[in-house]
């Protein structure tokens, strides 16, 4: 895949991206030292016996922590990556699958799909980014109807549509909720952001739909390079534009929708990640994809480390560490939007 290659990431953010893996299995209510980690790892790996006082240990990280940390960083990785290819698409440095409404369409899908109760196997949880990814395609179609101006995307009409059909969408799955009873009264964690699901099902579930959105995303880097100059010259230049708007977004849409599914709604990662590293490694989309999609697993591992410690043992939601740090970070953006002359 496009995304993998050393000409296209830099090697600190994947040792950054190891560390934050390693920290991730490791911290916790029990603390588990990297030594044995990595001993616990090679063993499972080479098929050697665990030793009897690593087998407490052996549980918690492959039945728990392990799958938990997977599911984040797929989560943070898509979410960056569909966040960068949305602002390509749009032109708009504001784009963001959170702020744009596509992860409160998500939501509701992924709650329509849990109000019937499917079996908890592998093709029954198959249903849940089923269905977000149906309401997260229709949600970005629908806000770029309603805010695009002839062949413009203005930042304001993009934010106001956002916010009208996330509100929209957050009362109808609000809605499903208070008359929801069960499993489904569950869903308010959620919403909040964080994995709640146990286990590798849902890790298997989503995996395939982040790995084929990101693929497509990652080797639209070029095309969204030519979008930059408009649709009209990207045409001159032999780009097919109606046929790569809708790639992206589909394999945006996908890609969100897996990742709302049973991490929730998680807001900003879109919008740092990105314009994180646009500042440090430049505009080219086809570095600015892959480095979105490392550093996004990255930036939610460790808003997950920290919402283990903040209040140890309780655990805070993910999603609102990310919203105390994406506030800011959006004004300073609108700002900084304002001041370039994007409106």
């Amino acid at each position: 895949m496009p995304m993998l290659t050393a000409r296209r990431i830099p090697l600190i953010p994947l040792l950054l991206l190891a560390a934050c893996l390693i920290a991730s299995v490791a911290v916790g209510s029990v603390f588990i030292p990297p030594t044995t980690l990595l001993g616990l790892l090679g063993a499972r790996l080479s098929g050697q016996t665990i030793p009897a006082d690593w087998q407490p240990f052996a549980a918690i990280i492959f039945d728990l922590r392990l799958p938990r940390t997977v599911l984040i960083a797929l989560t943070g990785a898509a979410l960056a990556g569909s966040g960068a290819s949305y602002q390509g698409l749009f032109r708009n440095p504001l784009a963001d699958p959170y702020l744009i409404g596509v992860a409160s369409g998500a939501g509701l899908g992924a709650v329509l799909a849990m109000s019937v109760r499917w079996p908890y196997t592998l093709w029954g949880l198959l249903a849940i980014p089923t269905f977000a990814f149906l309401t997260a395609l229709l949600t970005v179609l629908v806000v770029y109807q309603l805010a695009r101006v002839g062949a413009t995307l203005p930042i304001t009409n993009l934010i106001l549509a956002g916010v009208a059909i996330s509100s929209f969408t957050t009362a109808l799955t609000s809605y499903l909720m208070i008359n929801a009873s069960g499993e489904l009264r569950r869903a308010l964690v959620w919403l909040l952001g964080g994995a709640s699901q146990t286990g590798w099902q849902p890790v298997l579930v989503i995996f395939p739909f982040i790995l084929v959105g990101l693929g497509i995303l990652a080797s639209l880097g070029h095309a969204l390079n030519v979008l930059q100059f408009g649709d009209e010259q990207a045409q001159q230049l032999g780009l097919p534009v109606n046929r790569v708007r809708w790639l992206v977004i589909l394999a945006a849409s996908l890609t969100t929708a897996a990742a709302v599914s049973f991490a929730g709604i998680i807001g900003f990662v879109g919008l740092i990640v990105p314009h994180t590293v646009r500042l440090i490694w430049g505009p080219d989309y086809r570095r600015l994809i892959p480095l979105s999609i490392v550093n996004g697993a990255t930036l939610l591992l460790c808003a997950d480390i920290l919402a283990r410690l903040v209040l140890a043992p309780r655990e805070v939601p993910v999603g609102i560490i990310t919203a105390m740090a994406g506030a800011p970070f959006f004004l300073w953006v609108l700002r900084r939007a304002k001041q370039q002359n994007y409106w």
